[in-house]
């Protein structure tokens, strides 16, 4: 797994702004971002494939908003396995 930082995000997905990533994340469309250093942030680039992967496939508001749920859970389970709160 690749972190992917904010121009790799905007490639990765068609977003044209940083806006545009922010606004997904608030309306529960996309992933959050994971601080990464003092002032970085990034995101895990198996998130990022598996949301492209999922709006290729046609899947709703809905299901990605559940699908977002599901890559946050998996994420504080992975975190929970390490020993590591997040």
């Amino acid at each position: 797994m690749q972190m992917l930082r904010m121009p790799a995000v905007k490639a990765t997905t068609g977003h044209k702004s940083h806006a545009s990533i922010y606004t997904a994340v608030n309306e529960g469309l996309f992933t959050q971002p994971v601080q990464i250093g003092q002032r970085a942030v990034g995101w895990p680039s198996t998130e990022v494939l598996a949301i492209c992967t999922a709006r290729v496939a046609g899947a709703t508001t809905d299901q990605l908003r559940t699908l977002v749920n599901q890559l946050h859970e998996k994420r504080k389970a992975d975190f929970a396995a390490l020993g590591l709160n997040q």
